[in-house]
């Protein structure tokens, strides 16, 4: 179905917005998203990638981004996160949007707004301690995001954070443990300076009598070890 394209300089209220996506809707998206494990109670079956090209014709808006969160609809949700100004989000709003995370897909993209917002050091910790499944995840794909956009930050915050990557690897919840995983890749990925304090956390990791965390070590060994992932890390370091 091909979608019907927004014209150029609308001024899209919230109405607007959510009825462009019932008209762009499709009932396989919906299909092909659970098959991937997100959450479709409240999709209306838009791509991303249509959401991010809409988005861009939308602009940034902070209080229309509150608006479309609350909704709760998957699409109007993730236009919030496409389209929302993040030196506006404070860190009581986020903890506010983490109250409402139900599917991995909104936390990964909302773990990377929260990164560009400058909450990495004040919400990691806490929401890494939180029992919440979608929650933790936050935390640590907040880890991965900034592993890889924070250039400038000190090589030292990234090893400083895997004692905490550590702490939670025996969470054996799915959403949970591949999100670890992923945050000690991530770190490992960064430059050579990572990789070495990654790589032998890994390892550590994947001699544990604990199941998932021997898993999580064991992956990002098999990563971190590869021989392209080496020389990647080669040529960034020249």
């Amino acid at each position: 179905m091909a979608l019907r394209r927004p014209p150029e300089n609308a001024d899209y209220t919230v109405p607007d917005i959510l009825a462009w996506l019932e008209a762009n809707g499709s009932a396989d998206n919906i299909a092909g998203m659970s098959r991937f494990g997100i959450n479709t109670d409240k999709a209306l079956g838009v791509g991303n990638a249509a959401l991010r090209s809409f988005g861009k014709t939308l602009g940034r808006n902070h209080e229309r981004a509150r608006e479309l969160w609350q909704t709760g609809i998957r699409e109007a949700r993730l236009l919030a996160l496409f389209t929302d100004e993040s030196d506006r989000v404070s860190p009581t709003r986020a903890r506010q949007m983490a109250a409402d995370f139900n599917s991995w897909e909104i936390v990964d993209h909302a773990a990377d707004l929260f990164v560009d917002a400058g909450h990495l050091d004040e919400l990691v910790p806490e929401f890494a301690a939180d029992e919440r499944e979608f929650v933790r995840r936050s935390a640590f794909a907040m880890i991965a995001w900034a592993a890889v956009h924070l250039k400038n930050r000190d090589n030292a915050d990234f090893s400083d954070l895997l004692p905490l990557v550590e702490c939670y690897a025996d969470d054996p919840r799915n959403f949970v443990r591949k999100a670890v995983n992923w945050a000690l890749r991530q770190i490992g990925k960064r430059n050579l300076i990572c990789h070495g304090p990654a790589l032998e956390m890994a390892e550590k990791l994947s001699a544990s009598n604990n199941k998932t965390a021997r898993w999580i070590g064991k992956d990002a060994v098999r990563e971190l070890t590869d021989e392209k992932t080496r020389q990647r890390l080669v040529s960034k370091q020249r």
